[in-house]
């Protein structure tokens, strides 16, 4: 996109400075806001009024809409609505966000000003922009867009309404509503963009599964044990895995009655659990082939928590590090690997000692990977049950782990089941390739790797 014609085609309808009307735009596409959205802001902040000329949109179908469209017609059926703030330009900015549909498919939008629609209506929206948003179309609908109820009911095969159970929220997914349990909550201050700011974040759950949340308007019937329905969230993800977001226009009414919770994690092999991308709570079982570099005693930056080499932290250099316990352990069943991260309480539990003892143990022997070879000893070619929260990157998988106990299975039910899942997925296309390339995905190490799993 050449940013600099299209500042010197306003610049010269607006007389004024070239520079300055370049800027405006480069802020606005940074929020992606599509070009022609943009330079009728940049019109109406300098007082040249929503003129110059674009091109008539195109009356088409959802499933037509690409991203080479530049603004387009469609007669929908609005399937959610979201409200929330950005920060632009220094200015808090009210947005409704969503997901639109007819009978061809579905899209998400955002609406830069309140048109006053609800789930279930049916509107013809003219002129709205059409920008990418995470590789797929969007519709940006703007101060020239015009909305209007249609002239008959739009059928689409799609649910109205944001409730939804959280196994089926996704990352990127506006203006849902959940019925959970808190099951933890912990407060919090963070530097946000309006300085020091609290948070409430914890984890949700229904009959479906469980997730992380965090609440930006901190409430106070956001109590571990509260049974809630919580309309109008946004959902992100963090590390691999959908984060539920509360904001200032989410609602939140106590249930008279509990909401049922899964106590139980959904148990999958290794390469099933790799193949969804991430989940917050699962269980595998495996054999521990080895611990990686970096397990045992260790010692952390003081300021970002990273571990040290050699007394060297990547963002801070030279610094007095902090000790601590952690285990990172290859998991494997047979149908790949995962790196199983074990923090200091459960590192302690295996080493059968805190701190204190790793510190005496490594005085001792004038060497701290004394630690990691006794735990080596207690974990190597043994079979353990492992719950926690798997993030997968290009970098491998790694399982944050919750509980961590001996696998009580009996071990030629686990060996039948292990080659039972390996011989169906060698018989599927690729199957086999699949299976091995996740071990290799797990047991890959790399200085990026060692880095995002810097403060577990």
């Amino acid at each position: 996109m050449d940013v600099d014609a299209h500042a010197e085609e306003l610049a010269s309808t607006l007389g004024i400075d070239k520079a300055e009307v370049k800027a405006d735009l480069e802020n606005l596409l940074e929020y992606s806001v599509p070009i022609d959205e943009a330079k009728q802001s940049v019109r109406r902040k300098h007082g040249g009024g929503s003129g110059g000329s674009s091109p008539s949109p195109t009356t088409v179908d959802l499933a037509e809409i690409t991203t080479d469209h530049g603004n387009v017609t469609v007669t929908v059926r609005v399937l959610t609505v979201g409200t929330r703030t950005i920060r632009y330009q220094g200015e808090d900015i009210t947005i409704r966000e969503g997901e639109l549909a007819d009978g061809t498919g579905r899209i998400s939008y955002t609406a830069w000003q309140d048109f006053g629609f609800e789930p279930g209506d049916s509107l013809t929206i003219g002129n709205a922009g059409v920008r990418e948003w995470e590789g797929e179309p969007e519709l940006n609908l703007g101060d020239a867009t015009t909305v209007a109820i249609a002239d008959d009911d739009v059928t689409v095969d799609a649910t109205i309404g944001g409730d939804r159970d959280l196994i089926d929220l996704d990352p990127g997914d506006r203006g849902r509503n959940i019925e959970v349990r808190v099951l933890k909550v912990d407060s919090k201050t963070i530097s946000g963009r309006d300085g020091e700011t609290p948070i409430l974040e914890g984890v949700v759950g229904d009959e479906t599964a469980r997730l992380p949340f965090t609440d930006w308007d901190p409430r106070s019937t956001v109590e571990a044990g509260a049974d809630l329905r919580i309309e109008d969230v946004y959902v992100r993800e963090f590390r691999g895995v959908p984060s539920i977001n509360l904001t200032a226009f989410s609602t939140v009414t106590p249930l008279p009655d509990p909401v049922p919770v899964n106590e139980n994690a959904p148990r999958l092999s290794i390469a099933d659990a790799i193949d969804t991308g991430g989940m917050f709570d699962v269980e595998v079982v495996g054999t521990v082939l080895d611990l990686r570099e970096g397990s045992g005693f260790i010692e952390r930056c003081p300021d970002c928590g990273r571990v040290l080499q050699s007394g060297q932290c990547r963002s801070h250099g030279d610094v007095e590090g902090e000790d601590d316990l952690r285990v990172r352990a290859i998991l494997d069943d047979g149908t790949a690997t995962t790196t199983v991260v074990l923090n200091a309480d459960l590192t302690a539990d295996v080493y059968g000692g805190g701190l204190e003892d790793a510190r005496e143990a490594a005085r001792e022997a004038m060497d701290k990977s004394v630690v990691a070879e006794s735990i080596a000893d207690e974990l190597v070619g043994r079979a353990f049950r492992v719950r926690g929260n798997l993030s997968v990157d290009d970098y491998g998988a790694n399982l944050d782990a919750e509980t961590f106990t001996a696998a009580d299975d009996d071990p030629a039910e686990t060996a039948r089941s292990v080659l039972s899942t390996i011989r169906s997925r060698a018989a599927t296309d690729g199957g086999r390739e699949r299976a091995t390339g996740g071990a290799r995905i797990g047991a890959e190490d790399s200085d990026r790797g060692e880095d995002t799993e810097a403060n577990r």
